[in-house]
């Protein structure tokens, strides 16, 4: 399927902060940026890498944070009040 098709059918860019352990220094804590496209809300992309970061690399996961954005999406217009011309 393209990203083009993907994203008509539901995906959505999904932004996932990653925050885990050290491996050599437990209570340091590093942050990693995931970034792909994403079925929200249950997400089986990042659900696969968190998989794979949990059982082929060293640093323990600490926490998750998840945003989503959708990129393709409905025109939106906004009236506005005042309008000014500058010449």
């Amino acid at each position: 399927m393209t990203e083009i098709e993907r994203q008509l059918n539901g995906y959505r860019l999904t932004t996932a902060e990653i925050i885990y352990r050290l491996p050599d220094h437990r209570d340091l804590l590093q942050t990693y940026v995931w970034q792909a496209l994403d079925l929200a809300p249950s997400f089986p992309e990042l659900h696969k890498f968190l998989n794979f970061w949990e059982s082929e690399l060293e640093g323990p996961l600490y926490a998750v944070k998840v945003a989503g954005s959708e990129i393709l999406a409905p025109a939106r217009t906004q009236h506005v009040d005042h309008s000014f011309a500058l010449h």
